[in-house]
């Protein structure tokens, strides 16, 4: 793979999550009693805000989206017709999304995002690869789901996003899993198998396009989330970028939900993207591509020291 010829060349910057003060069957966590008032009973939380289950779809190893059929090809060569979701999707505060049209904007699940560190390109991005550790579980359960991951959007017109995700309490109660996600057209979002790891397991996240270099749109994708310590991964190959042109990279990103004190956070107090790398399409390595932190977390409760800073790595608290 991408990562086998080019990765290791590198030279190498890093990224910091830090965090201030404080068994499970394969399932996505359903949105629960403190999900906001105008969230269903039965709906789940996922990377990109609550959904309905029948909205998630679920790959196995092999399959793809495809755009130009609007299907999912699986890995016996058969088709099926992407599922088109009739029910709406729910922001982090209960708020039905908006159709999304043309325009720079924040990421499609606004606040529930409280800080990331991204950065934008007038060309487009080939690849982004990052590493970083599984933190201890939190010392308080609360029904909370994080999310720490990077990703690749379109800044000009957010259609879909695609992300190598780490989660703790979203497809496993009460412990860490990883996925690959593509997310969310037709408002549909498709997941790749999810695979549970523990608590020091280094995890490898990789983003890179399937087309020859130079190419400004690539229309597919493999997105890999990989367990390095066990060698467990979850893949999404030749995954559809749904026409976009992924020019917005985010070198990492904590994401949550039902947050009710800052014990929810893992108790280690860091998370560390290290062996970050951000390639051109023509697959250079970019020396310094001019990481800045958005911190999102102005009016929220509880606030955890949330805030960031930039030297030799990006240093996002919270």
């Amino acid at each position: 793979m991408f990562r086998d010829s080019a990765y290791r060349l590198l030279n190498l910057s890093a990224i910091t999550l830090l965090v201030a003060g404080l068994t499970a069957a394969q399932a996505l966590t359903p949105a629960g009693p403190k999900r906001p008032a105008g969230v269903p009973e039965d709906y789940v939380i996922t990377p990109f805000g609550y959904y309905h289950p029948t909205c998630v779809t679920h790959l196995a190893e092999g399959d793809v989206v495809r755009q130009d059929a609007n299907a999912i090809r699986h890995a016996d060569g058969s088709f099926e017709s992407a599922h088109v979701c009739a029910y709406p999707h729910f922001d982090a505060k209960g708020e039905k999304a908006a159709a999304v049209s043309s325009g720079v904007k924040q990421p499609s699940i606004g606040h529930a995002w409280v800080e990331y560190s991204s950065v934008t390109t007038s060309s487009s991005y080939g690849a982004l690869i990052a590493e970083w550790t599984v933190p201890p579980a939190p010392s308080a359960n609360n029904g909370q789901t994080v999310y720490l991951f990077p990703g690749l959007e379109d800044y000009k017109d957010v259609v879909t996003i695609i992300q190598p995700v780490l989660g703790w309490n979203s497809d496993f109660a009460s412990a860490w899993g990883i996925a690959s996600w593509n997310c969310c057209v037709s408002g549909t979002v498709f997941e790749s198998t999810p695979v549970r790891v523990n608590s020091g397991d280094t995890i490898f996240g990789e983003m890179v396009d399937t087309c020859a270099a130079g190419t400004l749109s690539c229309p597919t994708w493999d997105v890999l989330t990989e367990d390095l310590t066990s060698g467990k991964y979850s893949l999404l190959t030749n995954t559809s970028s749904q026409g976009q042109t992924f020019n917005w990279a985010f070198a990492g990103a904590l994401e949550v939900y039902n947050i009710a004190q800052c014990a929810d956070y893992p108790t280690n107090g860091s998370t560390s993207f290290h062996n970050l790398t951000l390639y051109t399409d023509s697959f250079a390595a970019i020396s310094n591509p001019g990481w800045s932190v958005t911190n999102s977390s102005g009016g929220l409760t509880p606030q955890c020291s949330y805030g960031g800073a930039i030297a030799q790595q990006v240093n996002l608290t919270y």
